[in-house]
C-alpha cells in the first residue's frame, strides 16, 4: 500500500467513524517489515521474516473514549469493525478529560528531514545479511580454548505510519534500523561467564560490521574469576551502556500519569533543584538520524527541544493531552525523543584513574525501584577498582539507596557518550554508594 493509499484509507475510516456517532476520531495506519538471522556452531539457527500492517483508531463518543486496532484493511470489513467499536464505546464511563489535542499544538508540515529512513532497505542482499552474522561468530570462534559457545545475529526492520485526526492533523513517519550482535560464554571455574557486544545503525552503510564477536569474547574472558567483595560504601562508575538502567526511574517519575497518580518521587518537584549540578539533560527531537528523532509524537503534537534537568533542576514533565487536562498543565509529549546529557572531559579509563577504591558497574542482574519513593535495589556485576586500576571481576553484589541521593552524588560525568540509543548516556561516577556482598 502506497503512502497515498494509506492516507485515503485512514481518512475514510475516520469519516466513517464520524458518520456513525463518534464526535472525534484519530486513525493511524502502519506497516512494518523485519528480518533476522541467528547462527550458532557455524550453522543457521534461526531465520525469520515478518510483514505486518495495522490500523489503529481512537474514538471519542459522547464523552467516552476507546482505542481499537485491526489488521483487516478492507473497507467492507473495517466498516463493521468501526461500527462495533463505537457501539462498545457507549458502554464505557464518561471521562471529561478525553479529547483530541488542541489543533494549535499539532505539527504542521515543513519540518527538516531528520534522515531516519534508509531508502536502500529493500536493496540489501539477503545473503550478505547472513554472512554478517557468520562473520561476527567467526571473529570469536577458535580464539580461546575456554570458549563454550558463540552465537551471533543480524536484524533489520522498517516502520512506516500515517496518521489523521478529525480536528485537522495529517502526518507520516518512517524509520529504519539495523543491528548486529554476538554472545559468548566461556569456562570460568564453576561459573560460565558470558557477555555480548552489539552494534546498531539507522542506515545499513553506517552499521559497524567488524569486531563484534571479538569484543564479546574479550568481555566474557574478563569476567573469569568473578566474586563478591566486602560490603560497604564505595565510589561507583556506571559504564555508559548501563547508565540508562539507573536513569530510567527518573524519566518514569516525570511521566504525566505517574505525576497525576502521585506515584512519582518527583511529582511536586517541578522547578526544584533535586540532583547534582552536574546533571543537565535535554530532550532533543531534531538530531539528524537520531534513534528517537521525530517531528511529532503519537498524538500529533509538534515536538520541541526541551530541557529535562538543568544543573540538577527539574525543568519539564512528559505530559500528553489527557494528563495535561487532569493536571491543568500544558501538554509537552507523553514520551522522550533523544535524551542528550551534558558531558564532562574524561573517558571511562580516565574516570577509573580517579578512583582509589570503587566498583565499575558493567551489568545489572534484576532489581527494582519504587516509583513513589525512589528507593532502589539492583543486582550488579562489574570490576573492583583499587588504586586507580581494575583488579578483579565482581558479581553477586547489590546496590541499594534512593534515586534522589544517588543522582545528587555525581562526582563526574564522562565524555564517552553511548550513541547507539535514543538515550545518549555517558559513563557516570557516583560518590559513596552502598554495596552489599560478602
Amino acid at each position: 500500500m502506497t503512502k497515498e493509499e494509506k492516507y485515503n484509507l485512514a481518512k475514510w475510516a475516520m469519516n466513517h467513524a464520524l458518520k456513525n456517532g463518534a464526535q472525534q476520531a484519530s486513525v493511524s495506519i502502519s506497516n512494518s517489515r523485519s528480518s533476522s538471522v541467528e547462527v550458532r556452531e557455524e550453522k543457521m539457527d534461526k531465520l525469520e521474516q515478518a510483514i505486518q500492517s495495522n490500523l489503529s483508531i481512537r474514538l471519542y463518543v459522547d464523552s467516552k473514549f476507546s482505542a481499537h486496532s485491526t489488521n483487516r484493511l478492507k473497507k467492507e470489513e473495517l466498516a463493521g469493525f468501526i461500527e462495533e467499536a463505537i457501539a462498545a464505546t457507549r458502554y464505557l464511563s464518561e471521562d471529561e478529560f478525553r479529547t483530541l489535542p488542541d489543533p494549535e499544538l499539532y505539527y504542521r508540515s515543513g519540518g527538516p528531514d531528520l534522515k531516519t529512513f534508509d531508502n536502500s532497505f529493500d536493496h540489501n542482499d539477503p545473503q550478505q545479511k547472513i554472512d554478517l552474522a557468520f562473520k561476527a561468530e567467526q571473529e570469536a570462534l577458535g580464539r580461546d580454548e575456554r570458549i563454550i559457545s558463540v552465537s551471533a545475529s543480524y536484524s533489520d526492520g522498517i516502520y512506516e505510519r500515517v496518521m489523521v485526526t478529525s480536528n485537522g492533523f495529517e502526518g507520516d513517519t518512517a524509520n529504519s534500523s539495523y543491528g548486529l550482535n554476538a554472545q559468548v560464554s566461556v569456562k570460568g571455574g564453576d561459573a560460565r561467564p558470558s557477555s555480548y557486544w552489539s552494534e546498531t545503525a539507522v542506515f545499513y552503510e553506517d552499521l559497524k560490521k567488524t569486531e563484534i564477536g571479538r569484543k564479546a569474547l574479550d568481555l566474557a574472558l574478563k569476567k573469569i574469576g568473578q566474586k563478591k567483595v566486602t560490603s560497604g560504601k564505595m565510589h561507583m562508575i556506571v559504564e555508559n551502556r548501563m547508565v540508562g538502567r539507573l536513569f530510567s526511574p527518573l524519566i518514569s517519575a516525570l511521566n504525566g500519569s505517574a505525576v497525576q497518580q502521585k506515584n512519582s518521587f518527583l511529582a511536586d518537584q517541578l522547578g526544584e533543584k533535586i540532583f547534582s549540578e552536574k546533571l543537565t539533560v535535554t530532550d532533543d527531537p531534531f538530531i539528524v538520524s537520531g534513534r528517537g528523532s521525530r517531528l511529532f509524537d503519537n498524538e500529533g503534537l509538534a515536538t520541541q527541544k526541551r530541557p529535562v534537568f538543568e544543573s540538577g533542576v527539574v525543568k519539564n514533565f512528559f505530559i500528553d493531552t489527557y494528563y495535561g487536562k487532569k493536571l491543568e498543565m500544558p501538554p509537552t509529549s507523553g514520551s522522550t525523543t533523544n535524551l542528550v546529557f551534558n558531558t564532562g572531559n574524561k573517558n571511562l579509563e580516565e574516570l577509573i584513574a580517579t578512583v582509589q577504591k570503587g566498583i565499575l558497574v558493567t551489568g545489572f542482574n534484576g532489581g527494582n525501584c519504587n516509583g513513589a519513593t525512589g528507593d532502589f535495589s539492583y543486582g550488579i556485576e562489574g570490576f573492583l577498582i583499587e588504586n586507580q586500576k581494575i583488579v578483579q571481576p565482581v558479581s553477586e553484589m547489590n546496590i541499594t539507596g534512593n534515586m534522589k541521593t544517588l543522582w545528587s552524588a555525581i562526582a563526574e560525568i564522562g565524555n564517552d557518550t553511548f550513541e547507539q540509543s535514543s538515550w545518549l548516556t555517558p559513563s557516570v561516577l557516583f560518590y559513596d554508594v552502598d554495596f552489599s556482598g560478602a
